[in-house]
């Protein structure tokens, strides 16, 4: 047996994505011409259009290269859009049922998920330590891309002293389709903790509606008289839906 031959595919840890680029090296030979032309294409079309070039499936072919580097990726990068939607929504989606598509195994949910989680740090290192108010597009964008395709309801609060700069950015409580528990004592006395002086919530509604439930409003009454009572400000209460943000504060409902 060859040198080459001994590294086979059933003696590699492919559950290890860190390797796919090794892999594709000394499989280079071996990976098929049209698969090598066609991965080139879309790498030189990427640097030289950006990712505006290319429809959602491309895109998510360039990223299940490295996880699945000898086989034509692009039938899976289909089907995860046929299941899910489109490319955010396939980046976003629970390990577990991105597990359930054919063809799909632990390398490429680790790579699907380093890359929702770039985006994720790349939106917070916009607005954390910075001044909300001058912020504020860059706090709707941070929220939009952190929740705006969860598939349950997520409920976060961000902490901000007394010069409105965002010190802290936490999640509170995960739920269901429709509803996250929220326990206004807690938010206000993790605020106490920080030392901050102001808070705005956030949740999102995987309906993609964000249109506030009663129960919302409620609870966001709660947490301003418990806010209130301790000298801190609710500046707003913010619902992510699938294409828009809604504003409890310019809806007059703070």
């Amino acid at each position: 047996m060859s040198r080459t031959r001994a590294f086979s595919e059933a003696s590699l840890p492919f559950s290890e994505p860190f390797v796919a680029d090794e892999v594709q090296a000394m499989a280079g030979a071996r990976l098929p011409s049209y698969i090598r032309d066609h991965r080139a294409r879309l790498r030189e079309r990427f640097m030289s259009g950006g990712a505006a070039a290319m429809p959602d499936y491309e895109l998510l072919e360039l990223v299940l290269f490295r996880a699945i580097p000898r086989q034509d990726v692009k039938p899976l990068a289909r089907r995860l859009i046929d299941h899910f939607g489109d490319f955010n929504r396939v980046l976003a989606a629970p390990a577990a049922r991105l597990l359930q598509v054919q063809g799909v195994g632990e390398a490429v949910v680790t790579e699907l998920k380093v890359v929702e989680a770039a985006a994720q740090r790349m939106a917070r290192a916009r607005v954390i330590q910075r001044h909300v108010i001058s912020s504020w597009d860059a706090v709707l964008d941070y929220c939009h891309t952190v929740m705006a395709h969860r598939e349950t309801e997520q409920f976060r609060v961000l902490y901000l002293d007394r010069k409105n700069i965002l010190i802290a950015d936490e999640e509170q409580a995960r739920g269901t389709v429709d509803h996250v528990p929220v326990y206004p004592r807690e938010v206000v006395k993790r605020a106490l903790e920080l030392n901050a002086s102001a808070l705005i919530l956030v949740h999102n509604h995987p309906s993609g509606d964000p249109t506030p439930s009663q129960a919302d409003i409620a609870m966001t009454a709660q947490v301003e008289a418990a806010a209130q009572a301790l000298g801190l400000t609710l500046h707003d209460h913010l619902i992510v839906g699938k294409s828009r943000e809604l504003s409890f504060r310019a809806e007059g409902l703070i």
